[in-house]
């Protein structure tokens, strides 16, 4: 990553909050719209990376921060004791720290939730990544601290960790995976099969302890192919979503030196989708006059670095606050600061809008869903926003 421009910014490099961010003023295709604001809903967090609730709660929201622990905001208020606390395992510098992490759909009876995080532990020094499963404590507000360890990836490198966890609309855990950092993927796991990273996993998590390949995995049985895998060829999904209306797939994927990606994918379309890093960086080929592309899902955005430097995947807004937005996905970029969207039909994004109220004036490393699908935006500084209707 040290030939980036603007390195520092990327949408993981937590470490640097003092990044040049560029003044966003419009382009083509993109109208104003004012329709929409923020209402500031919690301070004083700790860099938040990402915020959710369990299913059918509406009254608590919980907040990941990148050091080690998870936060609760509760009726407004951000409770003081730390959900859990993890920060003596986490590796904090740079693109590592506590990542992400996703309540089980059962919560409400099992209480167990997903974390990913970064440890020090790994063969080949860049740490590794670590998917691992706890549970609520009598206290609602307190998890458990004991641990089990559902997954491991030795990293090469530091940065391109991933980080996101989700559960998908079937009921299985999707993991997104960068391709083990440096630069221009020199190891070249965006175009592996065999390993996994530079992909996005499903697995089944809901037995007692570790996780089962499900039998409809696109390349179960396949000699010398990983069966985790769902989709590859991707830099670093930094943040991918799915609509909960109909369960189509958003990626918000992390560019090398000029551009940035949207990927989509339509809920029952074919898995096993490449998205074509390294060989394609967004709509461009990289690092050569041409390329072939034959196989390859190009994304349907990309915007260049004279934009920002890192997109942040987002949502498809389907709360009820907001009905004219019903539908629109927002995304936004790490060092740009600004709140972009669009409606994706009929394969194309179209009624492409920049939200210049939804501009937090700071940098943006994860939008948030509340169990009534609202939208929220986090800033590195510690603010946690909502949308509202201006």
């Amino acid at each position: 990553m040290a030939t980036k421009r603007l390195a520092a910014c990327t949408a993981a490099a937590f470490a640097v909050l003092s990044c040049a961010t560029n003044s966003y003023t419009g382009v083509s295709g993109f109208p104003a719209d004012s329709s929409l604001a923020l209402v500031l809903v919690a301070q004083g967090l700790s860099f938040p990376l990402y915020l959710t609730s369990p299913p059918g709660d509406t009254a608590r929201l919980f907040v990941v921060e990148k050091g080690g622990t998870i936060r609760v905001i509760q009726h407004g208020q951000l409770l003081p004791t730390p959900f859990l606390d993890i920060s003596g395992k986490v590796t904090k510098g740079g693109e590592q720290g506590l990542l992400g992490m996703a309540f089980y759909p059962d919560y409400a009876t099992s209480g167990r939730f997903v974390v990913d995080y970064t440890s020090p532990m790994g063969a080949q020094g860049g740490g590794t990544s670590i998917i691992a499963g706890y549970q609520v404590s009598s206290d609602s507000n307190l998890a458990d601290p004991t641990e089990s360890v559902i997954l491991t990836v030795d990293q090469p490198y530091s940065n391109h960790n991933g980080g996101e966890v989700t559960f998908g609309p079937d009921g299985m855990l999707y993991i997104g995976f960068g391709d083990g950092g440096s630069g221009g993927d020199p190891q070249g796991h965006g175009q592996r099969r065999d390993d996994l990273l530079g992909s996005i996993l499903r697995i089944d998590v809901s037995g007692a302890s570790g996780y089962t390949i499900p039998p409809d995995n696109p390349y179960v049985g396949m000699a010398g192919i990983a069966p985790e895998l769902w989709d590859y060829g991707l830099r670093n999904p930094w943040r991918f979503s799915f609509d909960r209306a109909n369960g189509d797939l958003y990626i918000g994927d992390v560019g090398q030196n000029v551009h940035e990606e949207i990927d989509v994918s339509v809920a029952g379309a074919q898995a096993g989708v490449n998205y074509g890093w390294n060989i394609m960086e967004g709509m461009s080929c990289y690092n050569a006059n041409s390329c072939n592309q034959t196989g390859l899902t190009l994304p349907v955005v990309d915007y260049t670095h004279s934009d920002g430097c890192a997109v942040t995947g987002g949502y498809v807004y389907r709360g009820s606050a907001a009905p004219a937005a019903n539908g629109v996905y927002f995304y936004s970029d790490y060092c740009g600061g600004w709140v972009r969207s669009f409606l994706y039909q009929a394969g194309q994004p179209t009624e492409q809008t920049d939200w210049p109220l939804l501009s937090t004036g700071g940098s943006v490393p994860s939008f948030g869903e509340d169990a009534n699908g609202e939208l929220y935006i986090l800033t590195a500084s510690g603010r946690v926003y909502r949308v509202v209707p201006r």
